[in-house]
């Protein structure tokens, strides 16, 4: 802070008597990092980003209502033979066990392709 009635662009001087640099106003904000500055984020990657969780979405809300169709229009009880007895179940109920239990040996078929190739 300079005194009043000052210059408060005057030239100052150093220890020994001689001319320094010369101080301006004190200028409010953050001190230089050493010329690191943050990242700037770039609006096309976030565009990106958008119209992927937008497509996601989209994708997701479409085979919602597939799904949901799959449901009415399966409404109907079947009678399934297991291997000792006879069972009657909704023809959905059917349908979404046997995908589950195909789901189920693709991840175990996975799992021992993977563990082939650590030990091999």
């Amino acid at each position: 802070m300079t005194a009043p009635g000052s210059d408060p662009l005057r030239t100052s001087t150093g220890p020994t008597g001689t001319p320094g640099t010369t101080t301006g106003p004190a200028t409010p904000g953050p001190a230089p990092t050493g010329g690191t500055t943050a990242p700037e984020r770039h609006p096309v990657r976030n565009a990106g980003r958008t119209a992927g969780r937008t497509l996601a979405l989209a994708l997701l809300l479409f085979v919602t209502v597939v799904l949901v169709l799959f449901v009415v229009f399966n409404n109907q009880t079947v009678q399934i033979s297991l291997v000792f007895t006879d069972v009657q179940a909704p023809l959905v109920l059917a349908l979404v066990i046997a995908a589950a239990l195909g789901g189920l040996l693709v991840w175990l078929a996975g799992l021992v392709l993977r563990a082939r190739r650590r030990s091999g």
